[in-house]
């Protein structure tokens, strides 16, 4: 066992690359004959045996000129490959049962393009993928992420039959990929229990009543505040400004775990969570969310629905 795990990292390059981008080097590189490959080897074999048989010139020509032919194939099917600057990008979040989308940057520094190259995570479909002369280009591969938390797909194989079809040419890249996948919301509405209200009497930009300026707005401001009008005045020279109100009780709704059904499961009761903080975000509540060893404080907006989800996600 030890050394077959000794030769799949040599060979294959188990490990993640952490230096990258990563180079495509000669010894990162395999290459074999095709079907197709493999079949016109055997009809070249033939013609010899013909040309022999019969004493053919122009026979034996076709042959060594069609062999020629091949060789040169494979060589220009393991130089598609050869140079290639991998680099991962970003990964944007899915839910649990979606498909994720890695972007990988391939980098042709050389002076050749680069066609027809394929790129895959496990068994899903390749992608294609040209790379002109000297720049870059970007591909999203398609990945399952059946389950949430941390989704790491693993390495990425890059194949290339160009230009003949006769050779295969492939390498295993292993940057680090990873997406993070949030539990798949179940559609509920918002706990029935009425929202806690925070301390009575708290002055500041929190209370609903007394209305006391304006402000610019910020990314977790609520658009229900937006002061329209005075906007509407000078629209293309003015930011964006937020109603202030003093006094009152500002309400923040509680996600909590305590509220979900006791009696279901782990999964469960974070989608039925994951669903609440959707709801709750669609109806631009102040909320929060408690969970087993963790509290997130009440606040709304894309950042705050962002920083719930990923706490259901990671959840141990």
């Amino acid at each position: 066992m030890a050394l077959r795990q000794a030769l799949a990292q040599r060979l294959f390059r188990w490990g993640r690359d952490e230096r990258l981008p990563v180079v495509l080097t000669q010894r990162r590189i395999f290459i074999l004959p095709t079907g197709a490959g493999l079949l016109y080897a055997v009809v070249l074999c033939a013609m010899l045996t013909g040309a022999i048989n019969y004493n053919l010139s122009l026979g034996h020509a076709l042959v060594f000129l069609l062999a020629g032919l091949g060789l040169v194939a494979m060589v220009h099917t393991f130089r598609n490959l050869l140079g290639l600057r991998i680099a991962p990008g970003r990964a944007e979040p899915v839910f649990a049962g979606d498909t994720a989308h890695f972007t990988l940057h391939v980098e042709n520094p050389w002076r050749h393009a680069r066609r027809a190259l394929e790129l895959a995570i496990g068994r899903n479909p390749p992608v294609a993928l040209d790379v002109p002369a000297g720049e870059r280009a970007s591909v999203a591969l398609p990945c399952a992420a059946p389950r949430r938390g941390r989704l790491e797909p693993g390495r990425v194989t890059l194949a290339s039959r160009y230009p003949l079809g006769l050779f295969r040419a492939w390498s295993y890249p292993h940057p680090p990929l990873s997406c993070l996948v949030y539990p798949k919301p179940l559609a509920a509405p918002l706990p029935p229990a009425a929202p806690a209200r925070e301390a009575a009497g708290r002055r500041g930009n929190g209370g609903q009543e007394d209305f006391s300026g304006l402000r610019e707005r910020q990314p977790n401001d609520s658009p229900r505040h937006i002061a329209w009008k005075a906007v509407a005045r000078d629209f293309a020279h003015r930011p964006l400004l937020i109603k202030q109100f003093d006094g009152g009780a500002a309400e923040a709704l509680w996600l909590d775990w305590q509220a979900t059904p006791p009696h279901a499961d782990t999964e469960t009761r974070l989608s039925l969570l994951a669903g609440w903080v959707l709801a709750a975000e669609r109806e631009q509540c102040r909320y929060g969310l408690r969970l087993p060893g963790r509290v997130i404080a009440p606040e709304c907006g894309p950042s705050h629905r962002d920083a719930c989800l990923e706490a259901l996600a990671l959840h141990a």
